[in-house]
C-alpha cells in the first residue's frame, strides 16, 4: 500500500517541467515537437566561463565546498551586487546554493510557518506557490492582466495585507510575462510596505541583465526596506548556465545563517566547479553577455510580430526576460478541430497535439487567460512555431 506523507500529496507538479516531459514523450514517438516551452537559453555557456570551469578541473578544486559558498565567490557577489545594483553587502550575508530555485526554498523554509500568508503578484513563477505550500503557508494571489501591463498596484497589494502576512514574493524582469517594475512603480510599493515591518521581501532578480531599455531596479536599494528584503539572483538566464545550478541571495545577517543552517542540513554546498566557473561569470563586464541580450531583442520583436498577426492573440510588448505571455480568452468556449477549448490548459494541449508546439498553460502562474511562450529559440523554431498554430487554428 502506497502511504506518500500529506506534504508530497500536497505539492503540485511543475508545469513548465510537466509539459517539456509530455514534448519529450511525443518526440520520441517520432512527432516533431517544437519545444518554446522551457525558460532556457539557446546559447552555449561562454567560452571564458567554460575556460574558468576547465582550469578549475586541472586545479583540482574537488573536494566539498563550504555550505554557503566559496569565500572569493560571496566577495565577487557581493562585488557584483555593488555594480549592478547599487547594494552594500557583506560575504557573511550572501549564500550561495544550488540554483536560484534552493534559495527561494531556503528563504521560505526559515521565514515560513504554518498559517503564514504569502503575497504572490500574478502572474508569478510556477515553483513559489508550491514553495510556500511545501513551508505549509497559504499563498494570496494578487490578480494583474495584459491591460495592466501584469503589474499590480499600490492599492491592490494593501487590500492583500492581513495579520497573518509574512512574505511577498516580487519578480521582475518576470517570468511569465517580462514585464519589469520601474523604480517608481517599486517605489510606490514600497511606500505600502514601510507601513508593515513585519513582511519580508522576496525579490526575485534572475533576468535583470534580460532587459530591453527599462532600467532594473532592486528593492533592497529602498533603505527603509533593505533590512527585510532577501535579493536572489543567480546566473542560469543571462550567462547561458542553467544546467550549472548556481543561485545565490543577498540578505540580513540573520536570514543568511539560517539559510546556511538549513542547507547544511539538505545538500551542503553547491558544485565545486560550478562556483569556480561563476567566479569568472561574475568578474567579467556585463558587456560579455550582450550578444546573447541583443539576439533576444531581435527574437522578441519577430515573436510579437508573428503573433499579432494570429485572430484572438492580444499582445503586449514585454520589456525583459525571454517570454511573451498572449491573451488567449478569445478561444475560450470555441470547438476547433472537434476539440472544445475551455482554459489555457485545454488551449496549451491543443496546440501541443494539434500544432506540435508546446508552450505553458498560464493556469501554472496564477492567471487563466494566457500562455506563456519562450523565445529562447531558434529563428527558424520561431517562424515554423508561429506557423504551426496559425494554421492550426484556421
Amino acid at each position: 500500500m502506497e502511504q506518500l506523507s500529506a506534504r508530497i500529496n500536497s505539492l503540485p507538479v511543475s508545469e513548465t517541467l510537466a509539459m517539456a516531459a509530455k514534448a519529450r514523450e511525443l518526440k520520441n514517438q517520432g512527432i516533431d515537437i517544437i519545444g518554446l516551452s522551457l525558460g532556457e537559453p539557446d546559447f552555449n555557456t561562454p567560452e571564458f566561463i567554460k575556460d574558468a570551469a576547465i582550469q578549475a578541473v586541472q586545479d583540482n578544486w574537488n573536494s566539498y565546498s563550504p555550505v554557503d559558498g566559496y569565500a572569493d565567490l560571496k566577495v565577487a557577489i557581493c562585488q557584483k551586487f555593488k555594480r549592478d545594483n547599487g547594494l552594500e553587502y557583506q560575504p557573511s550575508q550572501v549564500v550561495v546554493s544550488t540554483g536560484a530555485k534552493q534559495s527561494i526554498a531556503n528563504v521560505c523554509m526559515v521565514l515560513l510557518d504554518p498559517g503564514d500568508e504569502v503575497l504572490l503578484p500574478a502572474p508569478y513563477w510556477v515553483s513559489y506557490s508550491a514553495i510556500a505550500t511545501l513551508a505549509e503557508a497559504k499563498s494570496i494571489i494578487i490578480p494583474s492582466s495584459i491591460e495592466t501591463d501584469f503589474k499590480i498596484t499600490p492599492e491592490q497589494l494593501e487590500a492583500a495585507i492581513t495579520p497573518k502576512t509574512k512574505l511577498v514574493m516580487f519578480n521582475s524582469p518576470n517570468n511569465p510575462s517580462g514585464t519589469i517594475y520601474t523604480e517608481a512603480e517599486y517605489r510606490a510599493l514600497g511606500k505600502v510596505l514601510e507601513k508593515y515591518p513585519d513582511i519580508y521581501i522576496l525579490s526575485d532578480e534572475i533576468y535583470e541583465h534580460i532587459n530591453y531599455g527599462t532600467a532594473h531596479f532592486s528593492i533592497a536599494a529602498l533603505p527603509e526596506l533593505y533590512d527585510r528584503t532577501i535579493t536572489v539572483n543567480g546566473v542560469a538566464k543571462a550567462f547561458a548556465m542553467t544546467g550549472w545550478r548556481i543561485g545565490y541571495i543577498g540578505a540580513p545577517d540573520w536570514i543568511a545563517k539560517a539559510c546556511n543552517k538549513m542547507q547544511g542540513q539538505i545538500t551542503s554546498g553547491a558544485n565545486c566547479i560550478a562556483q569556480r566557473a561563476t567566479i569568472a561569470a561574475l568578474e567579467a563586464p556585463v558587456s560579455n553577455i550582450q550578444y546573447m541580450i541583443d539576439e533576444f531583442a531581435k527574437r522578441r520583436m519577430m515573436i510579437i510580430e508573428l503573433l499579432s498577426a494570429i485572430p484572438g492573440f492580444k499582445m503586449n510588448q514585454p520589456q525583459g526576460a525571454f517570454y511573451v505571455f498572449p491573451d488567449i480568452s478569445y478561444y475560450f468556449g470555441k470547438t476547433i478541430q472537434g476539440k472544445t477549448i475551455t482554459s489555457a490548459s485545454d488551449f496549451s494541449m491543443f496546440l501541443l497535439e494539434e500544432a506540435h508546439v508546446a508552450t505553458v498553460t498560464g493556469e501554472a502562474f496564477g492567471n487563466n487567460a494566457c500562455i506563456r511562450i519562450s523565445y529562447a529559440a531558434s529563428v527558424e523554431n520561431i517562424q515554423e512555431a508561429v506557423k504551426r498554430i496559425s494554421k492550426a487554428l484556421a
